[in-house]
């Protein structure tokens, strides 16, 4: 558009000067111009100077009106202006609160902060499980406290007499004598100390081969091996690595437990907690039952035996169920149904 204005200006000037110039020039010999015919000439220059004016208005007209494509690329332009201002708000970071002006060294700053001052506490972070993950020990057999294995092997003697004469299904499901060895080297790897009531009760029976004298679930329990012991903790600890609170009781999951019974018809989904517990700080034996958490129930090993040797001998009740025997198989009924 540009040069269109500035070659129209410059056509209006050389036409200007070229019949500026014709004026001046003389042919030798022509008479000059009288004062009579002067006025003569500037009526016929008129129409010239006139059509000079309205070539330079025509061609400004021309210069300065938009075309249709010059249309379409505005409104392309403003399209995209638009866009990319609508981008900028919503990508665009929030504002920062004011801060108060920090007093300058000619005197205090003219504005404070009124009202109480505003605290942020950040969330709270996950904070990884120390249990789960323990420093490398090496693989010691520790001796048992005699007395705690007197009184171990005490309560499976009362267990084994019982199931032989009622339940010789379930007797003959109890798993051999589990080695300290094999204990050692699960400690070793778990970075956990087995109670001694809870080791005595492995070096007896490791684990069982179906449902165990300690099922006083719905359906049932089974006591799970050294080994298995071992691949459950790992199990648990891949997936339930973070602590949520100072109290193991109170979460799913924590490094220190030993699981050592499984409940095999509980759904992981429900967060139900899939095993029952030994609490390697303590001793104490816990289990979910789907109400109160995970919660210490007896205080140790022994006393769980103890408790199932009770039941067994006497009909008593262990948390709410009582033994009963179908087919050479113990099984415990809900005594709260």
């Amino acid at each position: 558009m540009l040069k269109l204005v500035r070659l129209a200006l410059t056509a209006a000037i050389l036409t200007a000067i070229a019949i500026r110039l014709r004026r001046r020039s003389r042919v030798p010999g022509e008479r000059p111009e009288s004062p009579a015919v002067r006025p003569d000439r500037r009526r016929r220059m008129g129409p010239v100077w006139a059509a000079i004016a309205a070539i330079v208005a025509v061609t400004l007209a021309a210069a300065l009106t938009p075309t249709e494509a010059e249309h379409s690329a505005a409104a392309a332009w403003r399209a995209y202006q638009v866009e990319q201002a609508a981008l900028t708000a919503e990508h665009a970071l929030p504002a920062e609160p004011e801060r108060p002006a920090m007093p300058s060294p000619a005197g205090p700053a003219t504005a404070a902060p009124t009202g109480p001052p505003v605290t942020h506490t950040p969330p709270a972070a996950e904070i990884p499980d120390p249990n789960c993950t323990p420093a490398p020990r090496p693989v010691t057999v520790r001796p048992i406290d005699p007395r705690v294995g007197r009184a171990v092997d005490r309560q499976w003697r009362r267990i084994e007499r019982w199931l032989k004469v009622n339940a010789p299904r379930t007797y003959q499901a109890l798993g051999r004598p589990g080695r300290a060895h094999t204990i050692a080297v699960a400690e070793s790897q778990m970075g956990v100390d087995f109670p001694d009531d809870l080791r005595a009760s492995l070096l007896r029976h490791n684990g069982s081969r179906g449902a165990s004298v300690f099922g006083f679930w719905s359906h049932g329990a089974y006591a799970l091996s050294i080994r298995e012991i071992r691949n459950t903790w790992r199990d648990m600890c891949s997936w339930q690595r973070t602590d949520i609170g100072t109290d193991p009781a109170t979460e799913y999951w924590n490094g220190r437990m030993i699981p050592f019974l499984s409940f095999p018809e509980r759904d992981p989904e429900e967060l139900e907690a899939e095993y029952a517990v030994v609490d390697s700080a303590g001793g104490a034996v816990g289990w979910d039952d789907t109400i109160s958490g995970m919660e210490p129930r007896l205080r140790s090993t022994h006393a769980l035996l103890r408790a199932v040797a009770d039941a067994l001998e006497q009909g008593k009740e262990v948390d709410g169920w009582r033994p009963a025997v179908r087919r050479g198989v113990l099984r415990w009924d809900d005594v709260r149904t």
